[in-house]
């Protein structure tokens, strides 16, 4: 078993966490059981099944489930593309998310590849 919270990417997803319900939290009420809550199931899919594969008992166990944190975190992406093209959110606050996210994404794949070896 892995101590998550003392891994970075569960600390740095968990910020992501944070800055997209602030960010969802100025979307129209109409989105709020669509994008608003989509977007932020997605965001908190992303530590959580990072937390909940570290409880896991073996390394492969583990890596399927960052796998499943790696699917949430493109869904999370599509969802922030979405948001722009819908006017909900302003291009910069995209990239910004979207960098990131993609740091995320790289540390999630990076910890999938050191229990490989």
């Amino acid at each position: 078993m892995h101590r998550y919270k003392d891994l970075t990417v569960w600390q740095k997803a968990m910020e992501l966490v944070v800055e997209i319900y602030k960010v969802t939290e100025k979307f129209p009420l109409k989105e709020r059981y669509g994008l608003i809550s989509q977007m932020n199931r997605c965001a908190i899919s992303i530590p959580s099944t990072i937390a909940e594969g570290a409880g896991r008992n073996t390394s492969k166990d583990f890596d399927h489930i960052l796998a499943i944190s790696l699917g949430s975190s493109f869904e999370l992406s599509t969802q922030l593309v979405l948001s722009n093209r819908l006017g909900y959110v302003p291009i910069e606050v995209v990239e910004q998310l979207e960098l990131e996210l993609s740091h995320i994404q790289n540390m999630v794949a990076k910890l999938k590849k050191s229990l490989n070896s």
